[in-house]
C-alpha cells in the first residue's frame, strides 16, 4: 500500500509516516517548504520520498498525485493558527487552504481512484451545551474562521469522494512542533504561577496515538465521520495542566479562570469540545490510550521526565 501524507512538517504527519514505516507501508511525505523541515530526530519521515507542493495550486496537485499514483492519501496540511486566521489579511489564506486545498486533493484521489482521510476539528460546530457530540451531527455552526474553513474541507471531502474517512480531533499535542504542553513547560519554569481557563472541556490527542488508528482505518474500508482523541474522561485546560505540572514535578500555581477573564484570544473558542468516540469501538477500532498515559509517554520523549 502506497501513501501519500500531505503536512508531513507537523506534528500528526510526522507521526503518521512513522507509523507507515514501522507497518512495512510505503509513505511519500509533502509540504510546503522545499525539503522536509520537521525535526530531524533520525526517524522514518527524513528517509522517506518527500515532495515539495503547495496544495493550493490545483494543477500542481493533480500532476504530483497523478505521479505518485497512491492508494490513499492522509490530509495533514493545515492552517491551524486559530486566532491569526482572524486577521482580515489571513482570512483569504485560511480559506485557500484549509477549504480549497483540501478540495484539490480530494479531486486528485478520486481521478485516484485513493481512499482520502481528512483531518478535522471540532470546531465545526458550536461549541455549546455539555452534550458530547456525536460523529454523524450535522449541526455545524463553527464560531470562528478556522471552523468555518474547516467545514469546507469537510464538505468538499462529503461531496466528491466516496472512500473517505473524516476525523474529528482536538487539543492535538506531538513531538514535532509547538504545542499546549510545551508552552505551559515553558511558562511553569518561569514563573510562579499561571492562569489558565477551566470553562472549556475537552480531551487532548496525542498524535503519536492517532496516527496508529489513521493506520489501522486505512486498512479497511470503514468510511465515514469519526471522532478521535485519547480516553480518559472530558477535563479543562486548567485540569490538563494541573496534571503536565503534578508529572514534570512542577510546582508551579495554576488559577482557574473563564474564557471571558483570560480574554486574550482573538478567535471565539468552543466551551464544548467534547467529542463521543464510541463509534470507534462499533467499528472495531481501538481506542486511544488514556490522556495522563499519553501525556507521560510524551515527556518521556521529550526528555522532561525518566522513563519507567
Amino acid at each position: 500500500m502506497k501513501v501519500f501524507v500531505t503536512g508531513v512538517a507537523g506534528q500528526l504527519g510526522h507521526d503518521v509516516m512513522n507509523e507507515l514505516k514501522a507497518r512495512g507501508y510505503e509513505g511519500v511525505g509533502t509540504d510546503l517548504a522545499p525539503s522536509y523541515s520537521g525535526i530531524d530526530d533520525g526517524s522514518a519521515v527524513t528517509s522517506m520520498p518527500y515532495i515539495s507542493l503547495n496544495i493550493t495550486d490545483k494543477d500542481a496537485v493533480d500532476r504530483v498525485i497523478s505521479e505518485v499514483r497512491p492508494d490513499v492519501i492522509v490530509h495533514c496540511a493545515a492552517w491551524t493558527a486559530v486566532d491569526a486566521a482572524e486577521d482580515e489579511e489571513n482570512v483569504p489564506k485560511v480559506m485557500a487552504i484549509n477549504a480549497d486545498g483540501t478540495r484539490n486533493i480530494a479531486c486528485a484521489a478520486k481521478d485516484a481512484n485513493a481512499k482520502m482521510v481528512y483531518i478535522s476539528t471540532d470546531y465545526v460546530f458550536d461549541g455549546q451545551g455539555t452534550k458530547p457530540w456525536k460523529p454523524d451531527c450535522k449541526d455545524y455552526a463553527p464560531l470562528n474562521v478556522y471552523g468555518r474553513s474547516k467545514l469546507e474541507g469537510e464538505l468538499a471531502v462529503s461531496e466528491i469522494l466516496e472512500k473517505y474517512f473524516i476525523v474529528r480531533i482536538a487539543w492535538v499535542f506531538g513531538l514535532n512542533g509547538k504545542n499546549f504542553i510545551r508552552t505551559m513547560l515553558n511558562v511553569g519554569k518561569t514563573h510562579p504561577e499561571v492562569r489558565v481557563v477551566d470553562d472549556q472541556i475537552g480531551t487532548p490527542t496525542y498524535t503519536l496515538d492517532l496516527a496508529r488508528l489513521l493506520v489501522d482505518m486505512i486498512e479497511t474500508e470503514k468510511y465515514g465521520y469519526y471522532h478521535a482523541t485519547n480516553e480518559g474522561g472530558y477535563i479543562s485546560w486548567y485540569d490538563f495542566t494541573k496534571e503536565i505540572y503534578r508529572q514534570a514535578g512542577l510546582e508551579t500555581n495554576v488559577v482557574p479562570v473563564t474564557t471571558a477573564e483570560y480574554g486574550l484570544s482573538k478567535a471565539a473558542r468552543p466551551f464544548n469540545s467534547r467529542l463521543d468516540k464510541s463509534k470507534l469501538a462499533e467499528n472495531g477500532f481501538q481506542p486511544l490510550p488514556d490522556w495522563k498515559d499519553a501525556l507521560h509517554r510524551f515527556l518521556v520523549e521529550v526528555g522532561e521526565i525518566q522513563g519507567d
